[in-house]
């Protein structure tokens, strides 16, 4: 089935049932003690200590309560199907991006009932974090992991070009530029470093954060992917690339990567220096304790930091069994204490391995300011304990796109746009006015 069939499918079964405001299924967290019976989940595992440690502070809470974990990713159209054929998972756990278009079309439930049921104390997440769960005013998802954007450099590179690696700086476009060429090295047509990965399409709302605009208005319901600042952060970035080699090329040599390896890039000297995840630094400091890195801040063009931040959220489906369970699992999963608890499990374990520390990146600032002050200890690898302090730097720079009842739709047009400029089928703007059509289009659609 297609997405837009399921979501066909899914809508015919949600107005038959009267859609979100109906009483068959009944507000999530409706009970104070958080139910029993069976919590189905969907979306999420087990890991590592840090999903474990928190699954069984929630049994040790929760006794009465049976957990069943469907262990894999989130799955779309699974997801879509079981809540159009009226028996979905109680919690889901999915990327915080596309809470949007499944509030807008009844596919989750809203919150508010659960939030103030269960006192979750919702400020004691990131705001960028409550934003991205948010959706028409109302709360829709409760914030897990808090993943920021780093520039992760490779220090021999950097050296080999002749910079300090501590120098770069992206506010300088033209420097950042002359630098990637300069780290670039190539051997009969094939890479064998790219000097500089800006992560394109994927990171296009960050690159455009950083050359002033933004992509999406903030009531998600105007599009601005024909601004000529985006326009321009376009262009700029896929010159960098093209000035390296281009995208085909660029493709095949990232293809053969294992990113999160002994092997990785880095370690590899495959990579000059790149836009990432802090997660890739985290599990770097488990393989390459001994990694020649520098982890500094993005910063846009006036010099200061900036983050699109993004991350995992759990939700309950429309109909879902037993929302009171699911209300308390969310609870638990995303508290301060149990954060904390997992954060020094994850620190024993890697200490008891021989393996540096980073921490653990919640959406949790309460948890964060008690991790990084009292659970993450200094390891005496000078690049990782500075990437410490950098990733605590830049999570209060954090922003993300706005949320809107075509989230999915509307990021396919900015992905889509982004990916023909790079293989050289259309220029910047062309493309993004064509994106701007096909995605208010798409918000309009659901908004009127």
């Amino acid at each position: 089935m297609s997405r837009t069939a399921a979501v066909a499918v899914m809508a015919a079964a949600l107005a038959a049932c009267g859609g979100v405001g109906a009483k068959t299924g009944g507000a999530a967290g409706g009970g104070r003690g958080g139910g029993s019976g069976t919590l189905t989940t969907m979306g999420f595992g087990l890991p590592d200590e840090i999903a474990t440690v928190r699954v069984d502070a929630f049994k040790k809470a929760h006794p009465d309560t049976t957990v069943q974990i469907n262990q894999g990713q989130f799955d779309e159209q699974a997801f879509l199907s079981a809540v159009a054929a009226g028996d979905p998972p109680d919690v889901v756990y999915m990327p915080r991006e596309r809470i949007g278009g499944y509030a807008a079309r009844g596919a989750i439930q809203p919150l508010d009932t659960c939030v103030s049921t269960q006192k979750i104390p919702t400020g004691d997440y990131y705001p960028a974090a409550q934003q991205q769960v948010r959706y028409a005013g109302k709360w829709y998802g409760i914030p897990e992991f808090y993943n920021s954007i780093i520039l992760l450099v490779n220090d021999k590179a950097a050296k080999d070009a002749g910079v300090d690696p501590a120098s770069i700086d992206t506010s300088d476009w033209d420097g950042l530029a002359r630098l990637a060429t300069k780290m670039t090295k190539s051997s009969g047509g094939k890479i064998e470093r790219f000097g500089f990965y800006p992560k394109l399409p994927e990171f296009l709302p960050l690159w455009a954060k950083a050359n002033g605009a933004d992509l999406l208005s903030p009531d998600g319901r105007t599009a601005h992917l024909d601004d000529p600042k985006v326009v321009e952060a376009l262009e700029y970035v896929s010159g960098l690339v093209q000035a390296q080699g281009g995208w085909t090329r660029l493709k095949a040599f990232t293809d053969t990567f294992d990113y999160f390896g002994a092997e990785n890039p880095f370690a590899k000297d495959q990579i000059g220096a790149m836009l990432t995840e802090q997660f890739l630094v985290s599990s770097m400091a488990g393989t390459n304790p001994g990694a020649g890195i520098t982890v500094l801040p993005f910063k846009d063009r006036h010099g200061d930091p900036v983050n699109n931040v993004g991350g995992n959220a759990w939700v309950v489906p429309k109909g879902a069994g037993n929302p009171d369970a699911a209300c308390a699992w969310m609870k638990t999963m995303t508290s301060a204490d149990t954060w904390i608890a997992a954060a020094k499990a994850r620190a024993d374990k890697r200490a008891e391995e021989g393996k540096v520390n980073i921490g653990t990146y919640t959406g949790n600032m309460k948890a964060d300011e008690v991790i990084f002050s009292q659970v993450v200890k200094p390891s005496g690898h000078r690049p990782y304990d500075q990437a410490v302090t950098t990733i605590r730097s830049v999570q209060r720079a954090g922003f993300v796109v706005p949320q809107s009842g075509a989230a999915a739709e509307f990021t396919k047009a900015w992905q889509d746009a982004g990916a023909r400029v790079l293989l050289g089928r259309q220029k910047a703007g062309p493309a993004l006015k064509q994106a701007q059509q096909e995605a208010q289009r798409a918000l309009d659609d659901v908004n009127h």
